[in-house]
This record gives C-alpha cells, sequence and structure tokens, in this order.
C-alpha cells in the first residue's frame, strides 16, 4: 500500500457507443479504436456473425469470435486472451449479448430453479459483475458497443386509460451499465454521435459529430494527459470530420 499522485496517464479509456441495429457502431467502433491504438494491435471480440470481418479495409485487426452461450465467463475468457496476446485496444462487439443474448443474463434467471427471484438474481449477479470487473481491470483500452431499444413507459391519457409512450431509446444492459464508462456516446440512425455521458469535456451537448480516427486520437490524448489535448470537440472540428468523411 502506498500513495502516489493521480495521473490520468495510469488510466485507459472505457467508451461505450450505444445504438440501434444498423446504426454503424461496428464500424464507428472500429475507427475509433485505429484512432486510439497507438500502433498496437486492435482486437474485436464479434458476436454479432461474423460481421467484424466485412470491414477489413480500414486496416489490420484481429477477431475472437465469439458464439452462444453468451455467459459471462465466455466474455471473460475472450478478454483474457486479449491480454495474453497484448492487445492495445479491444472492441466488445456486442456486450448487449451478454445480458440479452442465447444463454445470457436474462436467459440464466429464466431457466433458474426455484420461485424466488431475488434468490436467482443473488445467484447470477456476481457472474455478471466479474465481466464487469474484469473490464475494468484490462491493461488496455476498451470499446464497447450497446444495442438500443426503444424504452415505454404507461401513462394515462383524457380518458383515464394507460397507454404506453415513447421515453427515449436504452441500451440493452443491466440498469446503471453507462456508469462503468469514462464516455458514452449514442449513434443515430445516420451514423452521427452526441454525448449521452463525457468525463473527458471533449463533446459538446446536444451536438452531433461523426466518429472518426481523429476522434480517437483526442481520446487518447485526454487519456495520456498530453498536453496538446484540446479543450473540447468544437463545432469547427465536426465541419472538418464532416468534409472529410462525408456526410
Amino acid at each position: 500500500m502506498k500513495l502516489e499522485r493521480a495521473s490520468k496517464s495510469k488510466s485507459y479509456m472505457r467508451v461505450a457507443l450505444q445504438g440501434a441495429s444498423g446504426s454503424g457502431k461496428t464500424y464507428s467502433a472500429l475507427r475509433l479504436a485505429f484512432g486510439m491504438s497507438k500502433g498496437t494491435d486492435i482486437a474485436i471480440i464479434d458476436t454479432e456473425n461474423g460481421s467484424a470481418h466485412l470491414y477489413s479495409s480500414l486496416g489490420n485487426y484481429q477477431v475472437v469470435q465469439l458464439s452462444a452461450p453468451y455467459t459471462p465467463e465466455r466474455y471473460i475468457e475472450a478478454l483474457e486472451l486479449c491480454v495474453k496476446h497484448q492487445v492495445g485496444v479491444v472492441i466488445i462487439d456486442s456486450l448487449s449479448h451478454e445480458w440479452e443474448g442465447h444463454g445470457g443474463i436474462l436467459e440464466m434467471h429464466g431457466a433458474s430453479s426455484g420461485s424466488n427471484s431475488f434468490a436467482n438474481w443473488a445467484r447470477i449477479t456476481p457472474r455478471h459483475n466479474a465481466l464487469v470487473q474484469c473490464m475494468l481491470s484490462l491493461p488496455m483500452h476498451v470499446i464497447a458497443t450497446l444495442r438500443s431499444k426503444q424504452e415505454y413507459t404507461l401513462q394515462k391519457d383524457d380518458r383515464g386509460r394507460a397507454v404506453p409512450q415513447k421515453i427515449g431509446m436504452k441500451p440493452v444492459q443491466r440498469d446503471g451499465i453507462d456508469y462503468e464508462f469514462t464516455t458514452v456516446l449514442q449513434v443515430t440512425m445516420d451514423h452521427k454521435a452526441t454525448a449521452a455521458k463525457d468525463r473527458t469535456g471533449l463533446f459538446p451537448l446536444d451536438t452531433p459529430f461523426l466518429i472518426t480516427e481523429e476522434v480517437g486520437k483526442r481520446l487518447l490524448a485526454w487519456a495520456e494527459d498530453t498536453p496538446s489535448t484540446p479543450a473540447s470537440l468544437s463545432t469547427n472540428h465536426i465541419n472538418e470530420y464532416q468534409n472529410a468523411y462525408g456526410n
């Protein structure tokens, strides 16, 4: 046990990209990873039936194919493989399968013996928490994609009837998963992102931007606490990205 001066250079980025199917999360995650890699290896843990191979033209990266059952232990095994091979940036594509996929947490809970839901959760939650702790302790940058779905709530109409009302998009994972990430970016169907959570101060609120390698470089500079880190990702920079990479 010892005291040491706090420094961001001793930390790694934890970034989540959340969006509906078809919003470009995998492609965006890879572009972000190339900006953050600094020449180190990139690996993608692919739960999307080989979709990670579709973007091989972007550059060199490795793929770990993860098939069902999507248990926390299988994710941990894949992450430990990345540590063994000294990967610099790992993409988990997607983390939603661990929650809602075949053999994932929700399916485990539904198949648990006994009728006591709380007791069943008490047995399963530590397995999920072990994956979260593994992800947070990795000696590498982590980018996780999360599928989003429309969330509803019941509201009474003018006749007093309970009717569903849309209240926004919600990531498919355990409630509060966003607290585990440094930055959470919401990717829309036009492939642009806005910050849903940001501890870096790089992303202006309510201003959409394209996720490019340059965004990854800026996140890396912030994590390494380098003097060249910009105060924010300004509108001028966003326009530059759009001109360079298209709308």
